[in-house]
């Protein structure tokens, strides 16, 4: 009885160890992420990131916050090769998706895909559009009270020609609807995704 407690005390021990060592490797990842100031400071979070999850391998988080450090960067550094950024950041998405895929993971999908189709616009408005606008629904599905949800159809519609359903109007509504459900947003962690708030601040002040 005795050798029984002694191993199910060490299985806990392992188990509680390895738990503290991804929080505060979460904890860390989330302080970088937050204090980065530049394209580069953002992939060097999304590598640390990277390591986590490829340590933890059956958690989504890590992959998640790597892909959306890698997508952030993209729009930090003006002269970066924005498919090649979206690539990175669809293969990394991807690793959090075949564990989980939740409204927080949808909205990143559209996310890239609207980056993929600033490229050419014109010629992409179809084919990426179209994608923005299956993981958007997906993302509303998913969890309709997901703030991020309508901060980023927001922006996107901000910048969408009024003829076309668009405008600041219809943007300024989304983001009324994102700060609304920010107020009482609860993540299901401390380390699940609750960026987006000043987001949906500055684009409500853009849309007055």
């Amino acid at each position: 009885m005795k050798h029984l407690l002694v191993i199910v005390s060490v299985f806990f021990a392992v188990q509680l160890a390895a738990q503290s060592r991804y929080e505060s490797g979460m904890q860390k990842g989330l302080e970088q992420l937050k204090e980065a100031k530049t394209a580069d400071d953002m992939i060097a979070a999304s590598g640390f990131f990277e390591r986590i999850a490829d340590a933890e391998k059956d958690k989504w988080l890590p992959y998640y916050y790597a892909a959306y450090a890698n997508h952030i960067s993209g729009w930090m550094n003006a002269k970066a090769d924005k498919d090649k950024v979206s690539e990175k950041t669809k293969d990394l998405l991807g690793k959090a998706e075949a564990i989980e895929r939740n409204s927080d993971t949808y909205c990143l999908r559209q996310m890239v895909a609207v980056m993929q189709m600033t490229v050419d616009p014109m010629a992409r408005y179809q084919s990426y559009g179209a994608e923005a606008a299956n993981a958007l629904a997906s993302a509303k599905k998913a969890d309709p009270a997901n703030p991020r949800v309508y901060l980023i159809e927001g922006q996107y519609m901000k910048n969408v020609p009024e003829a076309f359903g668009g405008g600041k109007a219809v943007a300024k509504k989304l983001a009324e609807k994102s700060l609304e459900l920010f107020a009482t947003a609860k993540p299901a962690s401390p380390f699940h995704p609750s960026w987006g708030k000043d987001q949906a601040e500055q684009l409500l002040a853009a849309c007055q």
